[in-house]
């Protein structure tokens, strides 16, 4: 246990001080849309949520996210306050992207609770389940708790801390490969074959356990484990480590007439420079070059473009 804490502890103090230094969108990030879903603006509406002090968002650090799916047809915009019936009948998908409780707002300390009312989670699983797409992203402590009510909703179990595969390398990405990790599935199969994925990348997130109907697209190997600490990336010896062998990082499944994808990680889709240097985070990374298309073909799917 001691050698993966102590590499643990290292990844820390590099991954807290990337946290804690200037991050802000790249706007350079463009990568090719060989065939856009739709025409410009005639796509479904799709809302971020941005009423439960959300981490990322739309004009923020989610705004390559939100630009991306722009040219891709889609209709983008924030998703304000409470969530409601009366606002989700607006929309067509529901992105949830790290929300947590006002307490943990600059205070990532245990307790974390859910950042939503149960009037919000039940309304959010009966409009899923009547049809509505949700796509909710919960990355490392704090935001599994803020998460994880409404995750529970759906028979998802996160843990609250930071996930690690045994191969993890200082300083490098996770990398979930096809037959290593990354499932073949509709989400990584997309609409035809040059919409394939075969890798990608994700950034120490969380992992959660998946109900049985549900289909996993990236699966946690033998020997990953996840550290759960009281407060954000402070790694003790008496940090509580939980086993989270075929636990995932991400899956989909149908709710109802609905459909749900969750992601444990955030910056994985998103692209943003980060201190003096700018040094370039999530879909910008090279080896995260696959990482755009996993999104259109997730967000594809919640759409109903790509069959279940």
């Amino acid at each position: 246990m001691k050698p993966a804490l102590g590499i643990a502890a290292a990844l820390a103090l590099l991954n807290s001080s990337a946290t804690m230094a200037q991050q802000v969108p790249d706007l350079d990030y463009n990568p090719p849309i060989a065939d856009p879903a739709y025409a410009p603006s005639e796509g479904p509406r799709i809302g971020i949520d941005e009423g439960h002090h959300n981490f990322h968002t739309a004009e923020g650090r989610y705004s390559a996210f939100a630009r991306l799916l722009r040219r891709d047809g889609y209709v983008v915009e924030s998703h304000p306050g409470k969530i409601r019936t009366s606002t989700l009948d607006r929309i067509d998908i529901l992105v949830i992207a790290n929300p947590i409780h006002g307490r943990n707002d600059k205070n990532w300390v245990l307790p974390t609770p859910s950042a939503y009312t149960k009037d919000e989670i039940e309304a959010i699983h009966a409009w899923v389940d009547s049809g509505g797409a949700l796509f909710l992203i919960a990355d490392h402590m704090p935001f599994p708790g803020g998460a994880g009510k409404l995750a529970n909703a759906f028979g998802i179990q996160f843990s609250n801390g930071f996930a690690y595969p045994s191969e993890k390398q200082r300083g490098k990405a996770d990398r979930f490969q096809l037959g290593s990790g990354l499932k073949r599935n509709a989400l990584t199969r997309g609409r035809n074959a040059s919409e394939a994925v075969s890798e990608v990348a994700t950034f120490t997130g969380s992992a959660f356990k998946v109900p049985e109907e549900a289909i996993p697209i990236l699966m946690f190997g033998p020997g990953s484990y996840s550290l759960e600490p009281e407060k954000a990336w402070d790694f003790k010896e008496s940090t509580k480590r939980v086993s989270i062998e075929g636990w995932c990082q991400g899956a989909y499944l149908k709710v109802g007439a609905g459909r749900l994808v969750v992601f444990g990680e955030a910056a994985m889709f998103t692209a943003q420079r980060a201190g003096a240097a700018g040094r370039p985070m999530g879909m910008s990374r090279p080896e995260a070059a696959q990482n755009h298309q996993l999104l259109l073909n997730t967000v594809h799917w919640l759409s109903g473009l790509i069959d279940p």
